[in-house]
């Protein structure tokens, strides 16, 4: 039995076998709080408090508030607290999130020192936030004159939340998902935009957001989640004795109401701001449903088990048939299912589609739908869907959020929702019920007709776009602007330049960082974690690692890339992207998908590009085949990847040029979400071999490409002479020879290694993928024009490789101008909503960048600012410290089981070996003022530099007069 302190009550405790971990449920006695804590024997301790927050309008309360909340609290009264601590720390995650109907504040460490002490800060900024106006103004939004301090000038919205939503709302998909639930949603809290529209955050007032804090951020609205090898009882004494027992339980009970439903199916069109020549199939087409309450663990399975039958894969019904109707380019990315919301939503739909054919595709749908709720399901289908289920369910992350804050997630909505939590850990039990379900061959059919054709609370939507929308939304704020401004006082006026100054003052202002607690290097451990894998001689040489991988085994075989023309590398992204989806032998593509879903978790192939750690110019090259299956079913995987690389077919080309459709609309949708690593990609491109290939692959240049490939393909001899070079490809790697990675529980590993195919032998040097890429030059100032009303900016400069002893000292430099000049001035002065500065060891080049910016051309002059900075400041060596322990932190982040022991494997084929790792981490730990300095002086030299900044029309044209060369997408 958990040790519970005398303040929390024990409600319940339950050992989850297939996980490895023990769950236990506790009310706090006073405020009602209640607090899950996840027993595991990971020394990754992990911390959330999430608080129940439903707004009733667009404002953006809630996520102005998370930000808000973050910048000075009772205990700790310094203006920004929370990314001082991300200095002072050696934390694996910190950060906050604002999601539809809650608002999370997470951290994770290994250190135990370090998680108690940002325990201490994140319990006061959670319940006891100073909430100071100026912070208000600074991360929500105010009113200020383009010149502060001249009233003459045109007058300006700002603020961080405010330019980060406008960057957001860019996205078309953000766009599709907040119209969809506003219909989907007609009364309740979802029907609103959390995280703000741009046209009404300016309608929040200060007032609103302290009663919205004072109801929400109570102990009694609270739910507390742990992770780790710390005792509950330690979390709990904190809890209680640093907030808890300040509070008294709450009466009013926040929570979210049942929406009213629908009698009729509903239809709707409205418009997305899209700034393209060409506006033919830029339409989006969704239909959405709303299932049931999200709570029901049972009921919540059935829908997720109906929705990967129907959309899980290209073999599964409807998806196929969206995929193949000719009425658009690809599945819409909303396609599946939203169940973290108080009530359960389906969606599937298209974009590349055009309004006209919005009523060809309802029919499509439920022409679908109903042939499967006529005809059935084949039970093979429903077999790998719950086969699916059972591997997501057994996985132990860890590679992208720590495992302990993927799990506290998962379970959030429940809690928040007064669900079950503990029951979403063992589904077992639910799972089993699932299989005898469906024996029964009207279970599914059964679903179809319950939860969607017989259900009138369904939606369907087209999202057109309008080439003129975001021009007349701008020109709606210039008028709004000019009637505040006609309308201001001299003493309103003088109160905007005084409100100016004492933000520009509080900015500057210099807070005693000591207020603060913080580790040191003495807390730094002495040494990296390894693993450690064995090297196998079969024929095929294989290296296994033993870990700890819940019943799961992954599989990769590699293989050396042959030298690459231009033109070969350029298809090279579409080649590898292709080989898991298309049909193998006699079977076709559909067969196969199938097939993989009922043995594996899919295959995926991919390549491993890395400039060598002595000369940036020679890549290492390697193609992986990739695969993970439940351990009964290793023997198949291994089957299916064989066939897949020996037999794959590309003569399936409808298919193929579905797949390029389906990825050009993926790349060119995602440019507003990941804007600032386009950016950088094109600056560093001028410098390095491995990140001009990164450019042309995978960013920017990549984007531009797919769209023309995409276009050129409706001609079929095109699509033939493609489908050439990728057999030609195809067979110069097949005469490539392997070797295998296989990473599972010891004791599975032997039987593993035995069951692998000898035809995967072939003889030859299995390393022997090292050479330099020839591609054409990159300008060195580029202006690339995206559907976005704000700017990604970045800027480069040639350094050194990564075995190379200044490189370790140029990673803690970016730390140290993130956190003594970036920060400041790129994102509290300049309204960016992030932006830093980092050293990519791997291809040689330092990079600036920031993230949804207002502005573009005086961002890259803080960046020249921001070297002057330091060469000309005294080095801090408190800040420099602060970086040191950054960048360890990040050096020592832990991965998932998995994810430690392919990514141990891969360091070593690229020839980063543990020693080398050690001698890097030991010469940041070593690093001076004095060689911050010397390689600021040595390297950022300004006249050497590149930038490229991912921009609108009229930033582009304030770029073109600045001497950058135009380009666009």
């Amino acid at each position: 039995m958990m040790k519970t302190h005398s303040a929390f009550r024990l409600i319940r405790q339950t050992p989850i076998a297939s996980l490895g971990i023990e769950v236990a449920e506790f009310e706090h006695l006073q405020t009602g709080s209640m607090h899950y804590h996840i027993a595991s024997d990971n020394e990754e301790n992990v911390f959330m408090v999430a608080f129940r927050t439903m707004p009733m309008d667009s404002t953006g309360v809630a996520h102005i508030l998370e930000h808000t909340a973050l910048c000075g609290s009772e205990r700790y009264p310094v203006r920004d607290p929370f990314f001082m601590m991300t200095r002072r720390s050696l934390n694996t995650f910190m950060n906050a999130f604002t999601s539809s109907d809650w608002t999370a504040y997470p951290f994770a460490s290994q250190n135990k020192k370090d998680f108690n002490n940002l325990l201490d800060v994140y319990l006061d900024a959670a319940f006891f936030s100073r909430l100071d106006p100026l912070d208000f103004a600074q991360e929500g939004h105010r009113l200020e004159f383009a010149e502060a301090e001249n009233p003459e000038s045109a007058l300006e919205y700002k603020g961080v939340v405010f330019n980060e939503m406008k960057g957001a709302m860019s996205s078309p998909v953000s766009t599709l998902w907040q119209t969809l639930t506003k219909y989907l949603f007609p009364t309740a809290t979802y029907h609103y935009n959390s995280g703000g529209e741009p046209a009404c955050i300016p309608d929040l007032s200060y007032e609103e957001l302290l009663a919205f804090y004072k109801r929400h951020y109570h102990p009694t609205n609270a739910v507390f989640m742990t992770f780790g090898n710390i005792d509950p009882y330690e979390h709990q004494e904190k809890m209680h004795e640093q907030a808890l027992k300040r509070f008294d339980r709450l009466d009013d009970k926040l929570e979210v109401k049942d929406e009213k439903r629908y009698f009729a199916p509903i239809i709707v069109e409205e418009a997305y701001a899209c700034n393209e020549d060409d506006l033919h199939n830029q339409t989006h087409l969704v239909m959405g449903w709303l299932l049931g309450s999200s709570i029901n663990l049972y009921d919540s399975l059935k829908a997720n088990l109906l929705s990967k039958v129907l959309l899980d894969h290209s073999a599964s019904p409807l998806r196929h048939a969206l995929e193949t109707c000719g009425l658009g380019q690809s599945p819409s990315p909303l396609c599946g299912l939203e169940d973290s919301n108080r009530e359960i939503s389906f969606m599937c739909g298209l974009e590349g589609s055009n309004p006209e054919q919005a009523a060809a595709f309802e029919q499509l749908v439920l022409d679908t739908l109903q042939k499967l709720a006529d005809q059935g399901v084949d039970q093979d289908q429903v077999d790998a869907a719950l086969h699916q289920l059972e591997l997501s369910q057994r996985e132990i992350g860890g590679d992208g959020y720590p495992y302990g804050l993927q799990l506290g997630l998962g379970l959030l909505s429940s809690a928040i929702h007064r669900g079950d939590p503990i029951a979403l850990l063992d589904l077992d039990p639910v799972l089993e019920r699932l299989r005898e379900d469906v024996k029964d061959s009207q279970f599914i059919p059964g679903l179809i007709n319950k939860l969607l054709l017989n259900n009138p609370h369904r939606v369907r939507l087209t999202l057109r776009p309008d080439a003129k929308l975001a021009e007349r939304r701008e020109q709606a704020e210039k008028d709004t602007l000019a009637e505040i401004k006609a309308g201001l006082t001299d003493e309103q006026k003088a109160k905007l330049v005084a409100q100016a100054k004492a933000l520009q003052e509080r900015q500057d202002q210099i807070d005693d960082a000591d207020i603060l607690p913080k580790v040191t290097l003495q807390d730094v451990p002495a040494d990296m974690k390894e693993v450690v894998g064995i090297a196998h001689q079969q024929p095929v040489r294989v290296t296994s690692y033993d870990r700890g991988t819940n019943g799961i085994v992954y599989q990769q075989v590699v293989l050396p890339l042959p030298e690459l023309n231009q033109e070969q590398l350029s298809l090279l992204p579409y080649y590898v992207g292709s080989v898991a989806e298309l049909g193998v032998g006699q079977k076709d593509y559909m067969e196969m998908q199938a097939r993989q879903a009922q043995v594996s978790g899919g295959l995926s192939v991919y390549t491993s590009l890395r400039a060598n750690i002595s000369d940036p110019s020679q890549l290492g090259a390697y193609l992986v085949i990739s695969g993970k299956a439940l351990a009964r079913n290793h023997q198949a995987l291994d089957e299916l990847m064989l066939d897949t690389f020996q037999h794959v077919r590309f003569d399936e080309h409808q298919r193929i040029r579905e797949l390029i459709a389906q990825r050009s609309s993926r790349k060119r949708q995602s440019v507003t979400g990941s804007g600032h690593s386009l950016a950088m990609l094109a600056s560093a491109a001028v410098f390095s071999p491995g990140a001009r290939l990164a450019h042309v692959n995978s960013g920017l240049e990549g984007i531009r490409f797919i769209q023309q490939l995409d276009k050129k393909l409706a001609d079929e001899g095109q699509m033939q002479e493609l489908t050439g070079t990728f057999a030609a490809l195809h067979q110069r790697f097949a005469e490539q020879a392997r070797q295998v990675v296989l990473v599972a529980e010891g004791e599975r590993l032997e039987e593993c290694i035995a069951r692998l195919s000898p035809r995967w032998y072939v003889a030859g040097d299995i390393q022997s993928g090292h050479w330099q890429p020839q591609l054409a030059d990159v300008a060195r100032l580029q202006a690339w024009k995206v559907n976005t009303q704000v700017n990604f900016c970045a800027k480069a400069y040639p350094t050194v490789h990564s075995g190379h002893a200044d490189a370790p000292i140029l990673t803690v430099l970016g730390e140290y101008l993130r956190n003594g000049f970036l920060h400041r001035v790129i994102r509290e002065q300049g309204g960016a909503y992030g932006g830093g500065a980092g050293h990519d060891a791997g291809n040689g080049v330092f990079r600036f960048y920031s993230y949804r910016d207002p502005r573009n051309l005086a961002t890259l002059a803080d960046f020249d600012r921001a070297i002057d900075w330091v060469l000309s400041s005294p080095i801090d060596q408190a800040k420099l410290e602060e970086a040191v322990l950054g960048v360890v932190s990040s050096l020592d982040k832990p991965g998932s089981p998995a994810g430690e022991a392919i990514q141990t494997f891969h360091n070593l084929l690229h020839g980063r070996t543990q020693e080398q790792r050690k001698l890097f981490r030991q010469r940041v730990l070593e690093t001076t003022a004095a060689d911050l300095r010397r390689v600021t002086e040595t390297y950022l030299q300004i006249d050497k530099a590149s930038a490229a900044v991912v921009t609108h029309e009229q930033g582009q044209k304030q770029l073109q007069e600045a001497g950058f060369s135009a380009f666009s997408l």
